[in-house]
């Protein structure tokens, strides 16, 4: 079955950095974008950034644009987020997820697997 798991995530301060990995197994990886998502306390669950099969096309939510970059390693079956210039409403668990698209989509009810998500606290 489709697994993806997430790992990296943990306490930063302000300012900091923190890159997430998630590695993706019992499917064709190249077949599948892949994204990121995170859900921060008592709110709904948000796009945060994803890229095609190549990583050459990538999209990223306006709150994270020009701080954090989504890249892949097709031959290790994985996706990676580098978070940088970290702030404390970035704090939420992330979660990778894939989609058998050709482009990225930020759309999250589109996706059709999901990680189980990785805790990044950020503090002043």
């Amino acid at each position: 079955q489709v697994q993806l798991v997430e790992s990296g995530g943990g306490l930063v301060q302000t300012g900091g950095s923190l890159r997430l990995s998630c590695a993706a197994s019992g499917l064709t990886f190249n077949n599948y974008v892949m994204g990121w998502f995170r859900q921060a306390p008592e709110k709904e669950r948000e796009f945060v950034a994803a890229l095609n099969w190549s990583g050459d096309i990538t999209r990223y939510a306006d709150s994270v644009k020009g701080r954090f970059i989504v890249s892949r390693d097709n031959a290790k079956k994985t996706v990676y987020l580098q978070m940088n210039t970290l702030k404390f409403e970035d704090t939420a668990v992330y979660y990778c997820a894939a989609v058998s698209f050709i482009l990225p989509t930020m759309k999250i009810e589109e996706y059709e697997y999901w990680g189980q998500g990785t805790q990044v606290t950020v503090f002043s």
